[in-house]
């Protein structure tokens, strides 16, 4: 008896199903499949007719209470087909729609009448890249959907391209051109609606195929399909709200609009945030997009009945999933009482876990039969053997496209609102944070280039030889003679590939660029960083260097940027562009200077130039002193900075078209920050000096050669930072009060002289309807309550405002039973908070007592913040609270980690992360910047990513290189801890700490101790709110 190794390959084998050589147990006559269905089914089976692509049909006996998965796993083990996922089975019901079989559904209670009913075997999902279709018998199978598609009018193409698809088809059937005989083939086959018209450019470019084996022949068969723009596309039809006819589809990309058989639209998935339906209306709701108006972020399209948008929904889903997950959703939890939204999931393996599998597993190659060719081939070549590889083109040279997303880009299922079924985009994100990068660097494979001429209405339904009215004497019949199949892991969709652990996130990304870095090789890595210095000024020198490359580019913002940008504008005051070209201009060419003698000495200091011999160059000092000096002449340009930002902003009031100039100036991506912080850079860079001098002298020993010069560099910069000490306290208050003025909603006056910006956070109030979530506002003379509005920029709203003078505060948790609760107590009403912490709860008492002193101190109350409407109607927050809906709030906290910035503003960050900061924590992170190469890696990712980052305003930007002139990505850091690996997590690499919030995290891993010790330090001034009194703090800053 032959040894298991030496026994030939069965399907199941293959597929990897177990194979048992023990005694068999059964009753005589009773085979093993029968009884593994027998006991799921109860012993009875059905027979169910299938259609496959070769038009033959096959019949598979099933249990009647079996799942479509059993089916279809037959089908699979039957074709000996591994990569089974991308195919699925449609089927005609009584109402003649057209439907796909639910594999996790009972197969008899979606299809009524079986025995009338003929399923059809066909492609469901179409990839990019016919590369990612990895063995033969999975790209003969798509050529014969290509074949069905061409033949019933489906696949829209000019002439040229239908006539060299035929031709390959004709190529893989009767092989080698004969003219008599290609003759012949095409009078009795028909391959194109209109074949008659094009069969001599048919037979012309048959005669170029000579020697191509049918396997080459269904690869250039896919090459070309695979451009066309109507590959793939199923057409739903669809009108708009204004009742044009239009069709809808899904491709891997996403949604897309077509009028008649022209694309006029594409929604990617990237910018998808929810897929819902309701009745007979399709809605895709999209990201929030700065550059459009509100109106735009909802599109709603009218459908046939409630059944087709159901039936685009699931496609939509499925196709998603598919496509953008690393594994198959899980099932959501059942109800105990109440059911609420679809249970509707995709099932089977994602296009990701296909493609590791194959790639990981040595299947065995077995020969399978092309029914309608006449030509012998070794259908057994790999796609990676030499042989194939050079039948192919070059450019189409095999490379595995991995389609993967970060948590901040996947889609899951939302609950039910009123009755319609949603698609909630990032639900996994939700909390994250607001990052969503440009689609930049793409996560998407790039859409199929157009190539087509055909023009008319949507080919919906095709009449095709599967329907249920079929004869049943038409095609011929062949009988499965394998029986029912023990579902038992033998199918070809139960077997899952490795998940995406050890695999590279791509970008939403993600948030964070995959491909905006390089993964680096550790070994290279180790190798690098022996070649540089060790000693600690060293690398408070390249921090020096770092940040300073970081401050020219935000100075470039002010010097290029905004002169381009107001050069082509209308209106912009003449005096105003020469004051800010005068203040700005020779400090950034002095700084351009200052930097390039930095690099110069780190390169010395480095030894990658000879001057290092001499071992006068491992010192900064020198340099620092004498740019230091010669920044003391700038302070008179330094001094008009206020001026410009003041006359700035009295420009944008009194003139509309300046506040539009400097509103689109925002939108770019140069200006990652609000444009006011940006003019406000060179007296913060002051500070950035101040402490790195002061690190530099704690660390030398007063004998050291370059103590007397950071001794004296400090001394000069910390008398240029007292001096405008006064100037950058007021400015800064002032900037926080025109970013706020942006994000407040029915506040007239906000911005007068001696109100001050105290602490901005989430709190709950008590109302009639329970605690309801507020945004607060403390300021020197007054706390203002807010909801986040439905306006296009997401404004928050004012409810109401408590006057602190004559405030008084008391801790109330055990009065209302709700933790961390206090009540303030105001002379024309009283509110009853509550704080998420009690830190929370203790900053801002500490921070409203501090305010109530402040208050008292002053000699009259400030005039109301709010303007009269709010005001003349008592801001009843039962009746005046403008809600948000609950589908609406998820929508909005799936945006937190995105490249639209102005959606990112602190406040946003807040409300999301139900946090606060105030005044303090502000100017900390003024004081706190930093910037530098670290290598990132996510939590299921075994490879380090190289990327320039910049802490900056509680985020971190993240560039592929210090020379870009603009952020991929960023991460706002609210909420998040930063702590140290633990031993479970096999981080095995020095100076790596971790970005962790709630299931989100990041490990990034910097080059020395010094670097790892400083990162620490400033993502720590983020994470942590500061609990420090407001002015001894901000003394201690100079």
């Amino acid at each position: 008896m032959a040894e298991p190794a030496d026994r030939p390959s069965t399907a199941g084998q293959r597929l990897g199903a177990p194979e048992s050589f023990g005694v068999s147990t059964l009753e005589p006559g009773l085979r093993p499949q029968a009884a593994a269905a027998a006991a799921a089914g109860g012993g009875r089976h059905v027979s169910i007719r299938v259609q496959m692509l070769d038009d033959t049909q096959e019949v598979f006996q099933i249990p009647q209470r079996s799942p479509g998965k059993v089916l279809f796993d037959q089908i699979c083990v039957h074709l000996n087909l591994v990569e089974g996922d991308y195919f699925g089975l449609e089927y005609t019901d009584q109402r003649k729609m057209t439907l796909w079989l639910d594999l996790l559904k009972p197969t008899l209670k979606q299809i009524r009448r079986p025995k009338n009913t003929i399923l059809r075997f066909v492609v469901k999902f179409f990839p990019p890249d016919h590369t990612q279709l990895m063995e033969e018998l999975t790209r003969y199978l798509f050529a014969l959907q290509i074949k069905r598609d061409l033949a019933c009018g489906r696949l829209i193409c000019n002439d040229t391209s239908a006539a060299l698809m035929v031709s390959h088809i004709i190529q893989s059937e009767i092989g080698d051109f004969d003219e008599t005989q290609s003759w012949q083939h095409l009078l009795h086959n028909k391959y194109l609606p209109d074949q008659d018209a094009i069969r001599d450019k048919i037979t012309e470019c048959h005669r170029k195929h000579v020697g191509q084996t049918p396997a080459v022949s269904d690869y250039q068969l896919l090459e070309i399909a695979r451009r066309l723009e109507m590959f793939g596309i199923r057409l739903h039809p669809a009108k708009d709200r204004e009742g044009t006819k239009l069709s809808l589809a899904v491709a891997h990309t996403g949604v897309l609009v077509f009028q008649g058989y022209t694309k006029i639209n594409a929604f990617n998935w990237s910018k998808v945030r929810k897929l819902s339906f309701k009745r007979k209306r399709f809605l895709i709701k999209l990201r929030a997009d700065p550059a459009q108006n509100a109106h735009h972020d909802t599109l709603e399209f009218a459908m046939a009945s409630r059944d087709c948008c159901k039936i685009f929904w699931k496609i939509c889903v499925e196709y998603h999933a598919f496509f953008r997950l690393f594994e198959e959703p899980k099932p959501k939890p059942k109800p105990i009482l109440f059911t609420r939204g679809s249970s509707f999931r995709f099932s089977g393996r994602t296009q990701k876990q296909i493609i590791d599998y194959v790639k990981d597993s040595e299947l065995k190659k077995v020969p399978f039969e092309r029914k309608h060719s006449k030509v012998l081939s070794n259908s057994s070549v790999s796609p990676q053997s030499s042989s194939f590889r050079s039948q192919v083109p070059k450019e189409s040279a095999i490379s595995v496209q991995v389609v993967d997303q970060p948590d901040s880009a996947r889609l899951g299922h939302a609950p039910e609102s009123n009755g319609s079924k949603e698609l909630a985009a990032a639900a996994a994100a939700s909390a994250n944070g607001f990052h969503d990068i440009p689609a930049a660097p793409g996560s998407d494979p790039p859409p199929s280039r157009q190539n087509h001429n055909g023009s008319g209405s949507a080919f919906l339904n095709p009449d095709s030889p599967g329907s249920e009215d079929s004869p049943v004497g038409g095609p011929h019949v062949v009988v499965n003679g394998n029986g029912p199949v023990n579902g038992q892991g033998s199918g070809c969709a139960g077997i899952l590939g490795p998940g995406p652990e050890g695999q590279q996130l791509s970008p939403l990304t993600s948030p964070l660029l995959t491909d905006a870095g390089c993964i680096r090789n550790d070994d290279e890595e180790e190798a690098r960083r022996k070649k540089f210095p060790t000693d600690k000024a060293y690398f408070i020198a390249k921090e020096l260097l770092t940040t300073e490359r970081t401050y020219l580019k935000d100075l470039q913002v002010v010097t290029e940027s905004f002169r381009g940008f107001v050069g082509k504008g209308e209106g912009f005051p003449e005096s105003l562009k020469t004051l800010i070209s005068s203040s700005y201009d020779p400090v950034h060419k002095f700084h351009q200077g200052f930097l390039k003698e930095v690099e110069q000495r780190l390169a010395q200091w480095e030894g990658r130039s000879n001057a290092h011999i001499k071992g006068d160059y491992q010192r900064i000092g020198d340099v620092l002193l004498k740019n230091i000096q010669g920044l003391r002449q700038l302070t008179v340009h330094l001094q008009k900075h206020s001026e410009c930002l003041v006359e700035l902003e009295r420009a944008c009031r009194s003139n509309r078209k300046v506040e539009a100039l400097c509103r689109d100036l925002e939108q770019q991506r140069v200006c990652y920050l609000p444009f006011n912080i940006f003019l406000l850079r060179p007296l913060h860079r002051l500070l950035h000096y101040k402490l790195i001098l002061e690190r530099l002298c704690k660390h030398y020993p007063p004998t050291h050669e370059d103590f007397r010069d950071c001794r004296a560099a400090l001394a000069d910069i910390s008398e240029v930072a007292l001096q405008l000490q006064g100037t950058m306290m007021k400015m800064e208050n002032f900037q926080k009060l025109l970013e706020l003025r942006k994000d407040l909603t029915g506040i007239d006056n906000l911005i007068i002289p001696g109100r001050e910006f105290i602490r901005l956070g989430c709190l709950s109030k008590l109302s009639g309807k329970g605690l309801q979530q507020r945004m607060f506002f403390l300021f020197s003379d007054s706390l203002v309550y807010t909801s986040r509005g439905m306006t296009p920029s997401n404004q928050f709203k004012v409810h109401g405002q408590l006057p602190l003078y004559g405030m008084t505060i008391r801790e109330s948790e055990e009065e209302w039973g709700v933790p961390h609760s206090f009540t303030l107590f105001g002379q024309r009403q009283s509110v009853v908070v509550a704080a998420s912490c009690a830190a929370e709860m203790e900053q801002w008492v500490e921070d409203i007592r501090m305010a109530i002193d402040l208050a008292e101190q002053s000699s009259s109350q400030n005039a109301d913040l709010l303007s009269t409407s709010l005001t003349d109607n008592k801001l009843s927050e039962d009746g005046g609270a403008e809600l948000e809906s609950e589908e609406e709030l998820c929508g909005s906290r799936s945006s937190l980690e995105r490249q639209g910035h102005r959606g990112n503003t602190t406040v946003h960050v807040c409300w999301h992360r139900n946090t606060s900061v105030s005044m303090v924590d502000f100017s900390i992170a003024v004081e706190n910047q930093l910037s530098g190469n670290l290598l990132r890696k996510f939590k299921n990712s075994n490879g380090w990513q190289k990327l320039w980052v910049v802490f900056t305003n509680f985020s971190l930007f993240f560039y592929k290189s210090h020379q870009d002139d603009y952020p991929l990505a960023s991460l706002p850091l609210l909420g998040y801890s930063v702590t140290v690996p633990s031993e479970s997590e096999n981080i095995h690499k020095d100076y790596v700490f971790k970005l962790h919030f709630k299931s989100h995290v990041y490990y990034f891993r910097s080059e020395s101790e010094y670097n790892f010790e400083r990162w620490m330090e400033v993502i720590r001034s983020a994470t942590c709110s500061a609990s420090r009194s407001l002015p001894s703090t901000r003394k201690d800053l100079y």
